[in-house]
């Protein structure tokens, strides 16, 4: 069974150094870099995951987020991203949500939040704990109640109950919309335009209501897929 220190030692071992380097410049957040490509990570997941039992891959999961090393928190993520966990037993999204106050980048924030999508989906009842991220003095803590929660974008024919947790969450996006932050701006932005591939009527009375509080480029990226 592969353990954290040999993960990231098979990971070191991929590594290129230069690549390393543009992405430490790209990123800007100051981790270690190895310089992999999402499919390089990708192999080296399966493989893990084939091996080890639910248990182990959190303990996995757990020690490749501590050793700080930017592959190795995306190959975290990617171990926990999975639609059906069985026992769904609240050790995954315990574990996902630890992780978010430690977000400091899109790209890690991004990636876990797929990984808390498939979770949050699973059991909703855990939007009661995202809902106390939205006034969260961390920004990425905030982004990711928006990031998490972009399946109730996408759901064709809303159920009641699915139509009143994305309410909820538009609830959330109005109480951002004053918020100064680029990113917290460009998260309402996409939530907004997400949704309104299957709602636009509902994205255009929001933007009716709270546009003029957003920044103009927020606004612009809500009505984007706006129909004509």
């Amino acid at each position: 069974m592969t353990t954290h220190k040999q993960a990231i030692a098979a990971l070191h071992a991929l590594g290129d150094p230069a690549k390393a380097a543009e992405m430490h410049k790209y990123h800007k957040t100051d981790r270690p870099y190895l310089g992999l490509s999402n499919p390089v990570i990708d192999e080296q997941v399966r493989a893990w995951r084939a091996e080890v039992d639910l248990e182990a891959r959190l303990a996995l999961a757990q020690g490749l987020w501590k050793s700080n090393v930017y592959e190795g928190r995306i190959a975290a993520a990617k171990l926990l991203t999975q639609a059906r966990i069985r026992p769904d037993d609240q050790g995954a999204w315990d574990l996902i949500a630890s992780w978010v106050p430690d977000f400091d980048g899109w790209a890690i924030a991004d990636t876990v939040s797929i990984a808390g999508q498939k979770r949050l989906v699973a059991d909703t009842a855990r939007l009661d704990q995202v809902e106390s991220w939205t006034t969260s003095d961390h920004m990425w803590t905030r982004r990711a109640a928006l990031v998490m929660t972009l399946p109730w974008t996408k759901q064709k024919n809303p159920k009641a109950d699915e139509l009143a947790a994305r309410e909820r969450i538009l609830g959330w996006a109005a109480g951002y919309v004053s918020d100064p932050e680029w990113f917290i701006q460009k998260a309402v932005g996409w939530w907004l335009r997400d949704l309104s591939k299957r709602d636009p009527d509902r994205v255009r009375a929001f933007l009716d209501q709270h546009g003029d509080a957003m920044k103009p480029f927020a606004v612009k990226e809500a009505s984007r897929k706006l129909p004509a």
